[in-house]
């Protein structure tokens, strides 16, 4: 059955709402659902599955024996998680540095990072990572050709730095090359990879340390594309700018945009998931809506036809969230509120969880578990925590 927990003395379970997102612990978008065991499936080339080999899997199967996994998100090929004690751990593809561990090594099983426990929140760009402890810093590690870990510089660094000496972050977002925070006040930062105007800064100049994008107070939720963001604020309106040839912003067109654009009228919008050139959300009555790039079916609309506006995936009320991820093979997972998982889209290496390399332009149940609590996708893999 879906899982119920209890966060800041709230009881959460079923369709979250606006104001239970924005006061819950959560990890750039959605909340924490608990803790569980740690399944993977798909390519598998760099060991990303954490499985401690190189083999590829079309089907979900469980990394290690423990049930203590709370957050999770992948990078292009390798993935970041935090335990319940609050331990942080890596594994797969290691040239930049990404996984932390102060070497280009990669890794097949996951390997703690450090020794500390007061990791909370984590995020992941293509080749980088981001983290913010319990106290409210901000590390980064991996690469920065573009500056996207905020530290100043474009030099890569295989272990956590600290960026700056603040203790006032709350929720994170990497894209490709660019990356997105909101503070504890609510203000928004952007810092990296400016190009088509996606740090939203209304240019196309990058930065290597964060910039404040305009001067609201009451962003929500970030998703960082590769080359923009879609994110929601606290009155439930969604806003997109940055890169848009294939209408991933959901703005009716296809046009770059260099500031923040809201997406319609709306004021329901809940949770929000980017793909490399695709957007999927849900609303706060439980609806699925998808945008953008749909070659492979990854907008789970029966066809292969690309949106440039918001569209209804079937007629179900029963969504509770997707695939956390910042680049993927043009597939999506999603989680319904029945604890069931669903996923569509590219399937050239059996990411999709279904035994087979079919693609799938609707969405088909991974399965028949009814109790996964969190998803996220990397390019060609899925990573998933099941209670």
């Amino acid at each position: 059955m879906a899982t119920t927990t209890v966060i800041s003395g709230v009881q959460y379970s079923g369709i979250w709402n606006i104001s239970s997102q924005a006061n819950a612990k959560g990890a750039g978008t959605w909340p924490v659902a608990g803790a569980g065991y740690l399944y993977s499936w798909g390519q598998n080339n760099y060991g990303q599955l954490g499985l401690g080999n190189t083999t590829y899997r079309s089907s979900p199967n469980q990394v290690g024996s423990l049930g203590t996994w709370i957050t999770l998100r992948c990078l292009a090929e390798g993935a970041l998680a935090v335990k319940t004690d609050g331990t942080l751990w890596a594994w797969g593809h290691n040239d930049y540095g990404q996984l932390g561990f102060g070497n280009l090594t990669s890794y097949s099983s996951p390997k703690q990072i450090g020794a500390l426990t007061t990791w909370s929140k984590i995020s992941a760009g293509v080749f980088f990572s981001l983290a913010i402890k319990t106290d409210g810093t901000l590390w980064a590690w991996g690469s920065s050709s573009n500056g996207q870990l905020g530290l100043g510089n474009t030099t890569s660094y295989s272990s956590p730095k600290q960026v700056g000496s603040l203790t006032t972050w709350s929720k994170i977002s990497g894209g490709n090359s660019l990356t997105f925070a909101i503070k504890t006040d609510g203000t928004l930062w952007g810092w990296g990879n400016g190009f088509a105007g996606g740090l939203g800064l209304g240019n196309t100049t990058s930065y290597s340390s964060p910039v404040q994008i305009g001067a609201l107070t009451n962003w929500l939720t970030i998703k960082g594309l590769p080359y923009g963001c879609i994110a929601t604020k606290t009155d439930g309106t969604l806003w997109a700018w940055g890169y848009n040839t294939l209408g991933q912003l959901g703005l009716g067109n296809t046009t770059n945009r260099s500031s923040p654009v809201q997406v319609g009228l709306l004021t329901d919008w809940l949770n929000i998931v980017g793909g490399s050139y695709y957007t999927i959300a849900t609303k706060t009555d439980g609806t699925l809506w998808s945008w953008g790039s749909n070659s492979s079916g990854s907008l789970g609309l029966g066809d292969i036809t690309n949106r440039s506006s918001p569209v209804q995936v079937g007629a179900l009320t029963t969504w509770s969230g997707g695939g956390v991820s910042s680049v993927t093979f043009d597939f999506a997972q999603a989680l319904k509120t029945d604890g069931t998982l669903w996923s569509w889209g590219n399937n050239a290496h059996g990411q999709l969880g279904l035994g087979n390399t079919t693609n799938y332009s609707s969405p088909k149940q991974v399965g028949s578990l009814a109790n996964w609590i969190s998803v996220a996708i990397g390019g060609g893999f899925t990573i998933a925590i099941e209670s």
